[in-house]
């Protein structure tokens, strides 16, 4: 890497990271107002609401990673094209091909801090936010407070009503029933601890045995039940999709299709997540021809006004097109591929035509 590449690398990172934080800052302001309307419900204070917005902080700033590197580029490219630098680094040898090249660089180095964040502190910190909040305020933590979370698992159809800190479960209910869809066994148990290996200890246990000829009711004190439905994945399906690793995406889809169960919201969640250094990339080439090919007179406030109607238009589309691909079950990663596409195409033709 040269010194004209390495110093427009630099400035697009330093740019690129001051937005992150103005933006973040700005988000965590936010989602603080929101939760200051929680403060009083259970034990659920000021401190409580501090920790809460730390803890989502990171997946706050994924989200923004995009934008940040648009609004970064457009802000530190801008900066030098008002100072003649492009000029002289032009002069210098240093082609259009060159410049874009060292913003891809930079868009590199922009994904692994991404992917960093995303797949290794969002989902833990964020998981950590919603059981903090959820103990505090004594809401058990699950999904849909009044029905619990139901999970299918072969001809097993599993309601749990409380999942504990520790993973542990409470007021569980199993439905089994046979080829026909015929209800055969009936059983509530009122405590599951996990053993590891795919076993849970299952205690409290009312069971009942149904035939055409007769039902019978048994209340044995413990029983060990094998399944496939482990901790880390019932945590998966507690947390919003969207704040999920790409492993524990995986996971879960798979766990889905092996039951038989619509998977399409995860795989679009997973694909979503697959496509973000695709998106970031095309978010960098974006703000290529808005510079090189724009007056040197245009100021800093009127690039990131750009930046902010490019990323806000972007986010519009991308998000009416996901919702399309669910509405229809149409190909999850074709979904999510397509916006991403259609801008760098548009970006890919304006770059050539400054060049």
């Amino acid at each position: 890497m040269n010194v004209l590449t390495r110093y427009i690398v630099l400035d697009i990172l330093k740019a690129s990271s001051v937005a992150a934080i103005l933006l973040l800052t700005l988000f965590d302001l936010f989602t603080f107002s929101d939760e200051l309307d929680d403060i009083g419900r259970g034990e659920y204070g000021l401190l409580d609401v501090c920790h809460f917005v730390t803890f989502t902080s990171p997946t706050i700033l994924y989200e923004l990673m995009p934008a940040s590197a648009l609004i970064g580029s457009l802000f530190a490219l801008g900066g030098m094209a008002n100072n003649h630098e492009l000029i002289a680094m032009r002069a210098a040898g240093l082609s259009v091909f060159g410049i874009i090249r060292a913003v891809l660089v930079a868009g590199c180095c922009w994904i692994a801090v991404a992917v960093l964040v995303g797949e290794f502190v969002a989902p833990v910190a964020e998981s950590r936010a919603q059981v903090m909040r959820a103990t505090a305020q004594h809401n058990p933590f699950f999904r849909n407070l009044k029905y619990g979370i139901w999970l299918r698992e072969g001809r097993r159809f599993i309601n749990i009503r409380l999942i504990e800190d520790n993973g542990d479960l409470a007021d569980i209910s199993i439905y089994e029933t046979d080829a026909q869809r015929h209800l055969l066994r009936s059983v509530h148990a009122q405590k599951a601890v996990y053993l590891g290996k795919q076993q849970w200890r299952v205690e409290g246990i009312q069971e009942s045995s149904i035939s055409t000829t007769q039902m019978q009711a048994d209340s044995p004190k413990e029983q060990i039940w094998n399944s496939s439905i482990e901790p880390n994945l019932l945590k998966i399906v507690v947390v919003n999709p969207d704040n999920l690793s790409l492993y524990d995406l995986a996971m879960y889809v798979e766990f889905l299709k092996d039951n038989r169960q619509k998977s399409q919201l995860y795989e679009m969640s997973f694909w979503g997540r697959v496509v973000t250094p695709l998106v970031i990339f095309t978010m960098l080439l974006v703000s290529a021809p808005f510079v090189i090919g724009v007056k040197r007179g245009v100021s800093a406030a009127t690039r990131i006004l750009v930046g902010v109607v490019i990323g806000m238009g972007f986010n519009v589309i991308d998000m009416t097109i996901s919702h399309v691909g669910l509405i229809y079950s149409l190909n999850p990663p074709l979904v999510a591929f397509i916006p991403s596409l259609l801008v760098l195409s548009g970006a890919v033709y304006a770059i050539r035509k400054v060049g």
